[in-house]
């Protein structure tokens, strides 16, 4: 797999809460760029599915790694393209340091000649999912 991006941040809330956030599907839309709606079955657990509605169409990733509270993967396939998402969370006083790694590899032809312009769409389009998710878990008063 070749990287397509990676970022990081730091929130201000305890990685409890940062955690709790970052894995609750059904709000992800709030900050997950392009998402109309997700959820997870059976839940976050590795092998889980999160099924989400993106630009009009239905997709899955699938939950490959996950040590609770510290960090989770997620893996999508579309064709001849896979994505890897990767989220880590490390703690820092009261605050959270957030970091997220997006890899992809494409398979065959033509889709190998596309690879660089497929990184370049995936850093464009998801590139700025920890700033806003830091942006609405900073604004939020999470239970």
């Amino acid at each position: 797999m070749k990287r397509a991006f990676e970022v990081s941040t730091v929130i201000d809330r305890p990685i409890a809460e940062v955690w709790r956030e970052l894995t609750d599907w059904e709000r992800a839309p709030r900050w997950m760029k392009g998402v109309e709606s997700m959820h997870a079955d059976p839940g976050t657990e590795v092998g889980a599915t999160l099924a989400f509605r993106a630009r009009g169409k239905t997709r899955e990733s699938h939950i490959s790694a996950l040590e609770p509270g510290r960090s989770l993967t997620l893996i999508s396939e579309q064709g001849s393209v896979t994505a890897r998402y990767s989220y880590l969370l490390e703690a820092a006083g009261d605050r959270t340091r957030a970091r997220l790694t997006a890899d992809v590899e494409v398979r065959g032809f033509p889709w190998t000649l596309l690879g660089p312009l497929i990184r370049t769409a995936m850093r464009r389009t998801d590139s700025r999912q920890l700033a806003d998710f830091r942006t609405v878990i900073s604004r939020e008063r999470l239970p």
